[in-house]
């Protein structure tokens, strides 16, 4: 069959042929139509992601829409090591596979899937999210944090604040629904009182962090109180990526001085069936949620090329 191929982690793969895939027990195959270039689908195929393989050549790609051989439409994910979704066929467990809507298109359906679920998961599998609560969004400018905000007041957030680098990159944001906008490029002390200013007057109860790094430790040190008698207010942090550094200090008196809950939302933190029963939460939610993202599709046979494109919509590969 022919398939994106990576045969180097430091190069970008190439269209090529690759054996198919035969299903086994508690599997299927799916003839695919669309798979999504992602910052893991990336991560994993440069050997960099924790979920990295070590065997090569492989096949990219970590979900995609496809048919099933029944002929139904379904988005699916988590294929078999080695036989990723950038192919003619995939093979993937029945269970990773949820039925895309009618009035959905392939295109639309594989570009929203992973970025749509990672605020979805993060949000009911991961914060227990209550209708009513205040969301804060660190890292609100890219297609995962859009959609947060978007996912965020669809799903009952009262309030959703969010961030962005800079005044500019925030701008046009509350047309989606956010509601306070900050710029990350104040200094850190000053940031911190921002966040302090944020998390206390609109009493936010669940952040979503896309960008650990500078701002994640600012955050958590504006969640820091001073021995209040009252107690801090709870507040569920959820670390979803870090755009902008994998590590930070952490001072053990900071959790102990706030009501901060950390925890992660990702492969690992929230089952396989979990992570695609959050995709199909989000594909139905696309027409009466208004959820959209920006996309262009590609021929997966110039999959070199586009590879290494920088374009700020979500690269879809067509068969």
């Amino acid at each position: 069959m022919k398939a994106a191929v990576v045969h180097d982690f430091n190069a970008p793969p190439r269209y090529d042929d690759f054996p198919a895939p035969e299903a086994q027990a508690g599997e299927t195959l799916v003839h695919v139509r669309a798979a999504a270039l992602s910052q893991l689908v990336k991560a994993q195929a440069s050997g960099r992601h924790y979920s990295s393989g070590k065997t090569l050549p492989l096949v990219p790609g970590v979900d995609g829409v496809g048919l099933l051989p029944g002929g139904r439409r379904v988005f699916f994910a988590f294929p078999r090591k080695l036989f990723g979704s950038m192919a003619e066929t995939c093979v993937v467990a029945a269970e990773n596979c949820v039925e895309v809507p009618d009035d959905v298109d392939d295109v639309t359906a594989a570009a929203i899937g992973n970025p749509g679920m990672s605020s979805w998961a993060a949000l009911l599998d991961r914060a227990k999210f209550v209708p009513g609560e205040n969301v804060l969004i660190n890292g609100a400018t890219g297609a995962s944090g859009r959609l947060a905000i978007q996912i965020a007041k669809h799903l009952g957030a009262a309030k959703v604040i969010v961030t962005g680098r800079n005044a500019q990159s925030v701008r046009g944001l509350d047309a989606l629904g956010a509601d306070i906008m900050i710029a990350l490029d104040a200094p850190a002390e000053e940031l911190t009182q921002t966040f302090r200013e944020a998390l206390h007057t609109h009493k936010v109860n669940v952040v979503l962090d896309y960008l650990w790094g500078p701002s994640a430790a600012c955050l958590l040190q504006a969640a820091s109180g001073h021995g209040n008698i009252a107690g801090e207010p709870r507040i569920r942090y959820v670390q979803i990526g870090s755009l902008t550094g994998n590590e930070i200090s952490l001072p053990g008196s900071l959790l102990r001085s706030s009501g901060l809950e950390l925890m992660g939302s990702g492969l690992g933190s929230v089952s396989n069936a979990g992570l695609v029963q959050a995709v199909g939460g989000v594909l139905r939610a696309i027409s009466s949620a208004k959820l959209s993202i920006a996309t262009e599709a590609v021929a997966l046979a110039d999959v070199e090329s586009a590879w290494v494109r920088q374009d700020p919509a979500r690269l879809v590969f067509t068969l």
